[in-house]
């Protein structure tokens, strides 16, 4: 909530059409119609050199007076110059002051030589390509514009060309980036409805993997690492076929280091070096995979029974499967939020915050909610052209941190409602004497509402829990994300023991992260479990993880090798279908895109999330059903007082054995026809 009232006054007064269209520092768009700019299409900066500072790229404009003009100048002229003719030759004049501020008609005012001013530009620079920028040229191997190579600023110093093409760079490029992103919209427009349908056959492929596992893991599972294996020696056979080709033909010796960087990726598929790189990185992969496969081959089997077994009790629970649409909807509206957040605030238009002198008295500016700064005087004015120039930027800081804890609370709290109903059917709960209660869940609750009575109940009771577990991870993100801006800025530094030290501290940032996460999932199935706190659940965690360490680390990362093949190879599908559309290697009509890549990099994102987000219901499943494990290995021995509660499978793959209690002879005489007696049993 906070957050949002925070930005209400983005929401209130910007405009995100002032992103993607040229404004002046009035706040009018040029060209539009029906406008006194409705002829004057073009953005004119008054002093380009202030371009060259970084906040043009953090803020996406110039931090100088820009006006809407008809046409861009077509001669070198400084308004000095125009200052220093005004009296004999006012021709001059007449051609600058269309570059001025409306209004601004005495270039002999006093005052107007400083570099604040914001009434007319410093000077003109020819033109190109209709655009605003100097037109730069070199002749004799020396940058020139106009014929010189020095000029004047609205100072009277002298300044070199050098420094206007470093700040025609940096405002060519945020040209650049928007005349990218209309095109890539332009793909999407285009597009759209086949990366939707893309995204749709992902979720359906995904969901029959679910259905499958339920009737056939061992044999998906198998085919799947079998098919990623042959995937892979096709490649090596492939990269080695190209090699030996390449290896007698003229001109492929060259290295990639010769060739450079190239926009054209066929160049590199031309050269002995690139099919000689693939031969060696796709063999690594396949001699790891092979030796995994040779010494993991019993956690292999248990996760495969684990999978069935939770594959049978999410038949129980379709409601289950629900969770993956849910957190990937809630994950991209939370950053779809934020970005507009982000995006409101830099656009608001506001008085001027600069220093005046008001009747011999200096303005004061108050500040409000510390946010926004707003310009008074003894008497109130309207804010003018002068007064509307600059742009208000309120503070981004508060934001990252809460994206982040947001990011990180949403998968959390699904994790915290998929473990209950999950440990093979039954739920463990935690008794007076913290002993171990079977209770069969669908006798208990309905099936039908025992996911929702569970979000009811974790809505209800802990969700501080959630949050607690959210806010520490963040913490360590912000942390790092702090690190790696000082790393940013220090990639230039000589000192070797600050970079050391920054590595260092980084490296322990990474793996503290990965160590949070992996605890908090744990925890959050502890809370779901036996009810306890964030804290004393995340400590019975660490301590069942500690005791049982080479059994988690085996199977747990045997079931996410796994699944992580079957999200590559639903992704990697995708992807190939969608490269064979795009370049029309199908007979199938498709769209013309400026850049089918983006189109194409959106369908292999999409698809590996969703399947993401259904695989994790199982990765889900089976940590809870194996902390039931052990668990139960730990409290029970499989004696008549402590029986184990395991499936009987599982228990023969552990080595394990289930005592049982010997039905006891009873004897009773029995008589027959023929009048004898005799005992049976």
């Amino acid at each position: 909530a906070v957050p949002s009232c925070h930005e209400l006054p983005s929401w209130d007064q910007g405009d995100a059409k002032k992103v993607a269209y040229a404004v002046d520092s009035r706040g009018d768009f040029c060209g539009q119609k029906n406008t006194p700019n409705e002829m004057k299409s073009l953005l004119f900066y008054f002093n380009i050199l202030l371009c060259s500072s970084p906040v043009v790229l953090l803020k996406l404009h110039c931090p100088t007076t820009t006006v809407c003009v008809s046409t861009c100048p077509d001669r070198f002229l400084t308004f000095l110059e125009v200052q220093g003719r005004y009296t004999f030759n006012r021709s001059l004049w007449a051609y600058y002051q269309q570059y001025c501020k409306p209004g601004f008609d005495n270039p002999l005012k006093p005052g107007l030589l400083g570099r604040d001013s914001d009434s007319h530009p410093f000077h003109l620079f020819p033109t190109d390509f209709k655009r605003c920028f100097p037109d730069l040229s070199i002749q004799d191997s020396i940058l020139r514009i106009g014929n010189q190579t020095a000029f004047l600023d609205g100072s009277g110093i002298l300044r070199n060309v050098s420094d206007l093409q470093e700040a025609a760079k940096d405002i060519n490029l945020i040209r650049s980036m928007k005349i990218l992103g209309f095109k890539i919209l332009e793909d999407f427009a285009s597009a759209w409805h086949w990366i939707v349908l893309a995204l749709v056959l992902a979720m359906f492929s995904s969901f029959l993997f679910l259905l499958l596992l339920r009737f056939c893991a061992s044999c998906i599972l198998w085919i799947f690492v079998l098919g990623v294996i042959g995937i892979v020696a096709y490649g090596i056979g492939y990269s080695y076929l190209e090699y030996r080709h390449l290896h007698t033909s003229q001109g492929a010796q060259m290295t990639i280091l010769d060739l450079g960087f190239h926009s054209d990726y066929k160049a590199y598929l031309k050269l002995e070096q690139t099919w000689l790189l693939f031969l060696i990185l796709l063999s690594i992969v396949e001699l790891l995979v092979l030796f995994l496969l040779l010494f993991l081959r019993k956690s292999i089997r248990i996760a495969v029974i684990l999978l069935e077994e939770g594959s049978r009790i999410i038949g129980h629970m379709p409601q289950s499967l629900l969770f993956p649409l849910v957190t990937v909807f809630l994950v991209f509206v939370c950053i779809g939020y934020w970005i507009v957040i982000a995006m409101y605030p830099s656009i608001i238009p506001f008085p001027s915050g600069i220093l005046r002198q008001h009747q011999n008295q200096l303005l004061k500016i108050p500040s409000i909610n510390d946010r926004f700064v707003i310009v008074t005087a003894e008497k109130p004015r309207k804010p003018g052209p002068e007064s509307c120039s600059a742009r208000l930027t309120p503070s981004r800081s508060p934001h990252w941190p809460v994206i982040l804890w947001t990011l990180c609370f949403l998968p959390c709290a699904i994790l915290a409602v998929l473990p209950p109903p999950y440990p093979s059917g039954i739920q463990l709960l935690q008794g007076r004497e913290r002993s171990i209660t079977i209770v069969v869940v669908a006798v208990t609750i309905p099936k039908n509402i025992l996911v929702p009575y569970f979000v009811l109940s974790l809505t209800r009771y802990h969700t501080g829990s959630i949050a607690l577990g959210a806010i520490t991870l963040t913490t360590v993100q912000c942390l790092r994300f702090f690190l790696e801006y000082i790393n940013h800025h220090l990639k230039d530094s000589k000192r070797m023991q600050s970079k050391f030290i920054l590595c260092c501290c980084r490296f322990c940032l990474w793996c503290l992260e990965k160590f949070l996460k992996y605890l908090n999932r744990n925890a959050y199935i502890m809370v779901a479990i036996y009810g306890d706190n964030f804290c004393t659940a995340a400590q019975d965690a660490f301590h069942l993880v500690m005791r049982n360490v080479v059994r988690v680390a085996m199977l747990d990362k045997v079931t996410d090798f796994l699944l992580w093949l079957g999200k590559m190879l639903v992704s990697v599908s995708i992807g190939a279908l969608g490269y064979l559309f795009f370049t029309q290697k199908l007979p199938i009509a498709a769209p013309t895109l400026n850049y089918y890549w983006i189109p194409l990099l959106v369908m292999v994102l999409g698809s590996y999330i969703i399947a993401h987000g259904f695989f994790s219901v199982f990765a889900m499943c089976v940590d809870t059903l194996f902390l039931c494990f052990c668990e139960d290995l730990e409290r029970n021995n499989g004696s008549l007082e402590r029986p184990y509660f395991m499936p009987p499978t599982l228990l023969k793959t552990l080595g394990k054995r289930q005592y049982r209690k010997l039905k006891k002879k009873v004897w009773k005489r029995v008589k027959h026809p023929t009048g004898h007696h005799s005992r049976v049993y």
